[in-house]
Formats: C-alpha cells, sequence, structure tokens
C-alpha cells in the first residue's frame, strides 16, 4: 500500500492533470436545512440535515488538514480546507454528494475538496439517521429514497443562500455518491425505487452483501424489509418510496461501489437519459458488482462501468491511518486507497467537466 504522502500525490496530480488548471485553494463552509422526514430519522427527532460545501477560494486562503477523529492522532484523513473562506469569484458547476452508510460528507472529502480544487462546487450532506455523527436508526437506514431528497433540499437551501448563490451556476448540475449514496445519486438522476423487488431478491438471496448485516450497524439487517412492508405503520412511507425522487436539472451521475441497486425498478434505470460512469472494486463483498454496479451498467443506456482490480468496498473511505487500523473494522478491508481514490478522481473529473462544461 502506498505511504500516506504518495496518496496524496497522487490524488493531486490526478485532478489537477485532468483539470489542467494550477492548484487552488478550496474553502469549506457549514449550512443546514430540513426535510419532512429529517425528524423521523434522527435519533434525537432533529429536523435538521446538515451540509457542507466545497468550493474555490480566493488567493491568500490558509487550508488547514481535515481529519475525522482527534488531531493528534486521526482515524481518517479527508484532505484539506479553507474554513469559511471567500469563494473565489465567477459562477461554477455544481455536483451534490452522497456519503455511504454510516459515513459523513467530512469522510468523502477526499473526494469532494478534490471536485472542488478542479472547479466545481460540492455541496454534501450528512443523511438524518444513517451517518457517523450520531445513532443509526431504523428508519434512517430503510429509507434510503429519501437521501435524494436531502441531496434536493441542501441544493434549494444552496440556490437561496446569499452567500453562496452568485457562485454558482444552477443550470450546470451533476451529482455522485459512494454506496448507499450511489444509489442516491442514482434515484437522484431518475431511477425509481422498488421496495417490493428489493425484499424479494434479500429472501432470495439472504448472505448478499447488500443484504448482510453491515458493519456500521449489524443489528440492522435487510432480511427484516420483508416484515417491514406488512408493518401498518410503514406503508405510506413506502408507497412514497415510489414516487419521483428526482433532482431537476442533473446532467451526469457518477457512482463509486453503488449498494441497493436491487432497489431500483430495471424499467426506471432503463428510461434513464443522464450520462452514468460507475467506478467499482472487483474485491467488493459489501455490494457485490454482479448485483449492484453490473446490474446498472445493464440496464442504463450508455453507462460506462470501469472495474478496479482487487479494490474492496471500503477502499472508498477517506484515507485511513494507523490509528484506524486498530479500531476501525472497516480499514482492515481498505488495501488499496490510492487506486481507488485516483482512478473514482480522474473519471468523475472528466465525466462532469465533459458533461457540465457548458450551459
Amino acid at each position: 500500500m502506498l505511504t500516506t504522502r504518495l496518496i496524496r500525490s497522487a490524488v493531486a496530480l490526478v485532478a489537477l492533470a485532468v483539470a489542467g488548471q494550477a492548484v487552488a485553494a478550496v474553502g469549506e463552509t457549514h449550512r443546514s436545512t430540513t426535510t419532512p422526514t429529517a425528524a423521523l430519522r434522527n435519533a434525537d427527532q432533529s429536523p435538521a440535515v446538515a451540509i457542507t460545501v466545497w468550493y474555490l477560494a480566493r488567493d491568500g486562503a490558509q487550508e488547514t488538514p481535515l481529519v475525522i477523529g482527534p488531531d493528534n492522532t486521526p482515524l481518517f484523513t479527508t484532505g484539506s480546507a479553507a474554513a469559511d473562506a471567500p469563494p473565489a469569484q465567477g459562477r461554477y458547476p455544481v455536483v451534490l454528494l452522497s456519503h455511504g452508510f454510516g459515513g459523513t460528507a467530512r469522510m468523502m472529502a477526499w473526494f469532494g475538496t478534490a471536485l472542488a480544487r478542479a472547479g466545481f462546487v460540492v455541496i454534501a450532506v450528512d443523511h438524518p439517521g444513517s451517518n457517523g455523527r450520531g445513532p443509526i436508526t431504523g428508519n434512517g437506514a430503510a429509507w434510503w429514497w429519501e437521501r435524494a431528497e436531502d441531496l434536493k433540499a441542501a441544493w434549494n437551501t444552496i440556490k437561496a443562500d446569499t452567500a453562496l448563490a452568485p457562485h454558482i451556476d444552477p443550470q450546470r448540475l451533476g451529482v455522485a455518491g459512494f454506496s448507499a449514496g450511489g444509489f442516491a445519486a442514482l434515484v437522484a438522476g431518475g431511477a425509481r425505487v422498488d421496495v417490493q423487488h428489493f425484499a424479494d431478491f434479500c429472501q432470495k438471496h439472504p448472505n448478499d452483501g447488500v443484504c448482510a448485516p453491515q458493519l456500521e450497524a449489524p443489528d440492522l439487517t435487510a432480511r427484516d424489509i420483508g416484515a417491514w412492508l406488512k408493518d401498518p405503520a410503514m406503508q405510506t412511507r413506502f408507497k412514497e418510496a415510489a414516487a419521483d425522487h428526482a433532482v431537476p436539472g442533473v446532467r451526469a451521475v457518477f457512482v463509486m461501489a453503488p449498494a441497493i441497486v436491487q432497489a431500483l425498478a430495471t424499467d426506471s434505470l432503463r428510461r434513464m437519459q443522464v450520462p452514468v460512469s460507475i467506478v467499482v472494486g472487483t474485491a467488493d463483498t459489501v455490494a457485490p458488482p454482479a448485483t449492484n454496479a453490473d446490474v446498472v451498467a445493464l440496464f442504463i443506456p450508455g453507462a460506462k462501468e470501469q472495474r478496479l482490480e482487487g479494490v474492496t468496498h471500503y477502499d472508498f473511505l477517506g484515507e485511513c491511518q494507523p490509528a484506524a487500523k486498530k479500531v476501525v473494522p472497516q480499514c482492515a478491508q481498505a488495501t488499496h486507497q490510492a487506486q481507488a481514490h485516483a482512478a473514482a478522481l480522474k473519471e468523475a473529473i472528466t465525466l462532469f467537466q465533459s458533461k457540465l462544461s457548458k450551459p
């Protein structure tokens, strides 16, 4: 595995080579929004959805490292940014970003800050009841379609933000995500949810990586979804799942190791018209390509799939540090992070520059 310095160099070089521009400082700022179901998903019943925004900063901004865990012994390093730095002049294309199950926007900062450095404004959220900043809840784990609504609410909030709106071009919008966030990105791009199909799949394939208990919440399992479907209290929610949750105006979708693909209606995948690019590892046992990424590539017209030899699901997390390897079981499976990060950034920046370059 490459050293920390080599990983950072690889990521930076990919971003610069594809973007064709000099290194610029990235700013990070935070906002909040609400959705109708956030309080039902958050363990503390808060209606809030936290938003993180990365963007090109004005000259002179000073970045600091972005870490998860104690500053002196971080568990993950995820890039660097200048807190609340003034945005650079101009209007930039936008990418909405969804993290994986039990993750956070900060966990995906390695991806978001690199896209920002390449000239995009990246808007990420912490999905209620499904993020690492608070307890994971049953509703947060099961109501995957609400992730697209979180992205939509965040996008509407930033479009109305007096400090940030002048620096975004709302006509140039893309969406990206990892794992369950990849599912969210596909739904935001126009795919429709079919919960019954997922329940049937998990009944037939209970040991599939997506149906089995997850490291982030081993007590919650998709195997129970058949019972949830029969729960009268859940009927309204599952009916809402089948509604249109697309984010208007999305022009390109990029997904890393997409999960829960068996909960997407096949006919809706066939009808998707936006360009879709997929990066997945051949060693992914959490969201096996055969039942997830390969399905997306098969049914979405023109979808592009790139398989990364030996890459696992958790290689798409922020960079695992030595302290994490002792206490974070996901990091034991993160063995090809430099390869995964570099490939994902190269493909994402290429896709978004191609599809979002003009109004």
